[in-house]
């Protein structure tokens, strides 16, 4: 039996990203795994600060109906900041050997998406493989943010077996001192080609759709409120993902005529794609955004409706004659004119698109030559 301990950037919920993906396709395609997906770490005392409801740790849980007695989620949680407890990435990494230790993982593989949990790598000594997804050295972040990003990226990169990249810019960034491997993103083809109902929440008139975390890092807020007026009574712009947006930045939207509908679970999402007049991608096009490999490229392409992008990485160099890329003044028009008169999903649904078997595939590989590699 293989057991491997994922330390995800993300909480194993209903919105599946590229972890999810991934962990399950391994768990279905290797009945002696069995995973411990690690959540991002409660932080109560971040969470009163910002006006929020604090959250909690929570123990092992098993996830039964993706892989009965072989998934299980944990939280952890921080109780001081970083800066009044120089042992707090300690106690978070011992809380994950005591989880995974409840679970009688004694030598499991270990799977990192977030490099701040680089000191479970070294306190543990568990085989290493580093999944990276997002450059934070790029990120607009405070500068004792990401210096500290950049002392912990660069432990990683040198203690971990594995390293593997989701897009060619990051393979070109990261693979410059040590072997990298390129597995890109990908979507689940079959699903998101089998027709659905038009969800309840869609206005009855064009819609312009955009899917995905709806963050500041990644969404032009002025482009969206421009698109949103320039529609004005012949559309709406509909934002369906995670809201990450500050309390004004989404007034700002909706008073232009957004509507911000909020995360679907990964089933959902597919009826909203499909039943979108065009679908959207207002990104800012920064170092940051330039590292992703979106999987919402693939997610769009699967349904095949027309879309309207950025020049962001990913859209700008797919060869896909639905995907119009525009900027500016030029962006809200683009839209508007990518609007089709009557065609309606499946037309254009029949693109080749990478599917996530692939990936898993690929990620088993990788898998494989780090428990290979393992002592004992």
């Amino acid at each position: 039996m293989t057991d491997l301990v994922v330390v995800s950037l993300e909480a194993w919920d209903d919105v599946w990203r590229r972890n999810q993906h991934l962990v399950a396709g391994l768990l279905r395609s290797d009945p002696s795994l069995r995973v411990l997906f690690v959540e991002p770490p409660a932080d109560p005392t971040h969470d009163l600060r910002s006006g929020r409801r604090p959250s909690f740790a929570h123990g092992v849980r098993e996830v039964p109906d993706v892989a009965p007695g072989r998934l299980f989620t944990m939280r952890a949680v921080k109780w001081i900041p970083r800066r009044l407890d120089s042992r707090t990435d300690e106690r978070l990494a011992r809380a994950v050997m005591r989880a995974a230790e409840s679970l009688g993982m004694r030598h499991p593989l270990l799977w990192i998406n977030d490099p701040g949990t680089v000191a479970l790598a070294e306190l543990s000594g568990w085989p290493t493989l580093y999944d990276i997804t997002d450059d934070w050295l790029s990120a607009d972040r405070p500068e004792s943010e990401r210096r500290r990003a950049a002392v912990n990226e660069a432990r990683l990169l040198d203690i971990a077996r594995e390293v593997v990249v989701c897009s060619p810019e990051l393979m070109r960034r990261k693979g410059v001192t040590r072997q990298v491997e390129l597995i890109p993103n990908a979507v689940d083809v079959e699903a998101y080609r089998r027709h659905t109902p038009r969800p309840a929440d869609l206005p009855d008139r064009p819609v312009a759709l955009y899917l995905g975390t709806v963050h500041p890092d990644r969404i032009d807020i002025d482009l969206c409120e421009a698109t949103a007026r320039a529609l004005g009574s012949s559309g709406t712009l509909v934002l369906v993902g995670p809201n990450l947006l500050a309390p004004a930045q989404a007034a700002r939207l909706r008073d232009a005529g957004a509507r911000l509908l909020g995360p679907r679970p990964r089933d959902a999402v597919v009826g909203y794609l499909q039943h979108a007049d065009v679908l959207v991608v207002p990104h800012v096009v920064t170092e940051f955004t330039d590292s992703l490999d979106p999987i919402k490229l693939y997610e769009y392409q699967a349904v095949g409706r027309p879309v309207v992008a950025t020049s962001v990485a990913g859209f700008r160099d797919a060869d896909d004659p639905r995907i119009t890329i525009a900027s500016g003044d030029a962006f809200a028009a683009a839209v508007a004119a990518s609007v089709p008169a009557s065609s309606h999903f499946p037309d254009g649904a029949d693109a080749t698109v990478a599917d996530w078997s692939d990936r898993v595939a690929a990620m088993g590989e990788v898998v494989r030559r780090l428990d290979a590699a393992a002592p004992g």
